[in-house]
């Protein structure tokens, strides 16, 4: 990710945790709380303009007044503390995915939001020479198989970087690089599945999270802010002492099978994977940079999703 998209991220994060305090206060006694990554997103907020502040401004009014819908325990007034809280940026690396968390301590309740500017990719995870994507992914470590059949693949790219080489200047990278490369992926995913048959649970907790939230995206062009439910434990949604939310968040279905693995038609960068429950996923493998670099990145996306997932799109009013 670029230093300008980190920003802007971080940024609408700012704006959303500000939206949150302004709307809640006024039900209940709320606090902002003081760390790290607060005063992080607020410096990235400094930085951008007043045109980009006041996008980030409407986008999250438009979506607040659902929120607050869905989650009924936010303004319920019981006398206790409600928090907002910034993750720390090591917990995506531990599986939890959000970036705001919401609590009240005192009926040991939480929420999170996951926050994104823009882009709805799912991942932007690497191979790399070194980069063991099946431990990290699905706890599983990559056989020699695989390393044998990576390795030489970027020991070239390593020599090209040696040599200053450029990206879109090298030859026969689709049948050198990206096919090779996806067709190892592929047999050393399968590979893992055939030992551990919990593979597609693990791999789509790797993808979402192990904690449930909403998935906030700004779709600034379109003048839309969309929320998007991952409710897998059941922990979205509940009522308040007084009020049922008007919308009714499912529970998701994980995948227990892996139906299919393959490259995308007519495609030399792209492999989708087919899982039950009405889960579809794409790895589109690119080069992040126009410089040669022993290793490429994944734009992880879901092409397809089990109806449990709820969208609410919201429209921005100015």
């Amino acid at each position: 990710m670029s230093t300008k998209s980190n920003d802007q991220g971080r940024a609408y994060e700012y704006a959303w945790i500000q939206t949150l305090y302004k709307a809640l206060v006024e039900y209940r006694k709320t606090r902002i709380v003081e760390n790290s990554s607060l005063h992080a997103n607020e410096r990235a907020w400094g930085e951008i303009d007043i045109e980009m502040q006041d996008i980030f401004k409407v986008s999250a009014d438009a979506a607040i007044d659902t929120v607050i819908e869905l989650e009924p325990r936010l303004i319920e007034d019981d006398g206790d503390e409600l928090t907002l809280e910034f993750q720390k940026d090591g917990k995506g690396a531990e599986g939890d995915v959000r970036d705001i968390v919401i609590k009240r301590d005192d009926i040991e309740w939480e929420i999170g939001l996951s926050i994104k500017h823009k882009h709805e990719d799912a991942k932007h995870s690497r191979l790399s020479h070194k980069l063991d994507f099946g431990n990290e992914w699905y706890n599983i470590p990559c056989s020699d198989t695989y390393w044998n059949a990576v390795t030489p693949i970027f020991d070239r790219l390593k020599a090209a970087k040696d040599n200053g080489d450029r990206w879109p200047d090298m030859p026969d990278k689709e049948e050198t690089v990206y096919i090779p490369l996806l067709q190892a992926f592929m047999d050393e995913v399968n590979r893992a599945y055939a030992e551990d048959d919990k593979l597609p649970r693990k791999l789509l907790e790797y993808l979402i999270g192990i904690e449930d939230y909403y998935k906030i995206i700004s779709q600034d062009n379109k003048h839309l802010t969309l929320i998007r439910t991952f409710n897998v434990h059941g922990d979205l949604n509940k009522p308040s002492k007084v009020k049922v939310s008007a919308i009714t968040v499912p529970i998701v279905e994980l995948p227990s099978e892996m139906v299919a693995l393959k490259f995308k038609k007519d495609s030399d960068n792209t492999v989708e994977m087919y899982l039950n429950n009405g889960w579809q996923i794409s790895f589109r493998l690119h080069n992040a940079s126009k410089k040669v670099e022993p290793s490429l990145k994944f734009a992880i996306k879901f092409e397809g999703m089990p109806p449990t997932v709820k969208n609410y799109i919201c429209e921005w009013h100015k």
